[in-house]
């Protein structure tokens, strides 16, 4: 070999080894960035993911990113970010808790969703609900949403001030804060992956749905490859075992657009579970009688999205939210 050639096969080999370095390095970033994994999946040939629609338009980045330009079109730059310390950030909430509780809830339970009913209904899943004898299990549910263009924002319990508080779920055209709760069907623990709005239609993703496709026709299906923010029983945010995550730009720019807090219909469907005992887990021991039911909820008539609370002012109560509505059609229920 010549002196040329055996000189210039080491600056050959020591870029290549630059290059290996540089790659690992990236996918070591991918990895410890779960929403990075679906960019990748979308380069293998599934194309943009369909239910980034569900998440709010974002102008800015998560703290630490250099880009400032984009993100609404980046679903790394819109989901909930992780979190140091006990407390749950309640500053993209749009309703005072409905609920307090000395402990925390219990992990969320395995269960098989019915079968989707019919065009239009939207899963809401099951969740842990307080009664002064202790916790009970509200079945998941299809429900038929309150208008045209609406999504699910799930409730969550969260760690605050020495004591769990659970705040309840709405529906809006975007995709809120739920705790970085990971409640499956699509409900990764930001965002929503079981389906969106497309042309006034909803589109169900049938890989998070089960649906029957001689009853359901809008269909498709895209896999979310490590999209989970957290392990998939954690049913609360903050304090000792929780999830430890806080609202994305994208959630908290939801949380300044129109909503709608739950209909009348759901919270008749959660207290009607609060008087039978095997909903209780001091009975059930984390296994409830009835996990999801299959009739699903009809939307109560006449829902308006109204405007979102405006921020705190200084003349606000202390601890307490100003300027947020009772939940539509009834007095405030304590769960």
């Amino acid at each position: 070999m010549s002196h040329f050639s055996w000189y210039g096969s080491l600056s050959i080999l020591g870029l290549a080894t630059v290059l290996l370095a540089s790659g690992c390095h990236g996918n070591n970033s991918q990895t410890q960035n779960p929403a990075n994994e679906s960019a990748t999946e979308a380069q293998a040939g599934q194309g943009d993911d369909p239910a980034a629609a569900n998440l709010a338009p974002a102008t800015y980045t998560t703290t630490g990113s250099s880009d400032q330009s984009g993100a609404s079109s980046s679903v790394a730059s819109n989901v909930s970010s992780p979190a140091a310390g006990n407390e749950t950030d309640e500053s993209a909430n749009f309703e005072q808790p409905v609920a307090t509780a000395p402990q925390p809830p219990p992990q969320l339970p395995d269960y098989n969703q019915p079968p989707c009913p019919g065009d239009g209904y939207i899963w809401t899943p099951g969740y842990w609900a307080w009664a002064p004898t202790g916790y009970y299990w509200v079945p998941g549910v299809w429900v038929a949403p309150p208008y045209v263009g609406a999504v699910w924002t799930p409730g969550y319990w969260g760690f605050s001030t020495g004591r769990y508080a659970f705040f309840p779920g709405h529906w809006g055209r975007h995709i809120g804060f739920y705790g970085g709760i990971n409640y499956g069907f699509g409900y990764t623990g930001a965002g929503y992956e079981g389906g969106y709005w497309n042309n006034g239609h909803f589109a169900y993703n049938t890989a998070y749905n089960n649906v029957d496709v001689h009853v359901v026709h809008n269909v498709y299906r895209y896999n979310v490859v490590n999209r989970e923010v957290n392990q998939p029983r954690v049913s609360f945010n903050g304090g000792h075992g929780g999830t430890h995550v806080r609202p994305g730009p994208a959630e908290m720019a939801a949380r300044h657009e129109p909503y709608a807090p739950r209909m009348t219909a759901q919270v008749q469907h959660a207290q009607s579970f609060r008087t039978n005992r095997q909903q209780f887990a001091d009975v059930n021991h984390g296994r409830p009688a009835n996990l999801a039911v299959s009739h699903p909820i009809e939307a109560d008539r006449d829902v308006r999205p109204m405007a979102a609370p405006k921020p705190l002012t200084e003349h606000a109560v202390p601890g307490r939210p100003a300027n947020r509505p009772a939940e539509q059609g009834h007095p405030e229920h304590r769960q």
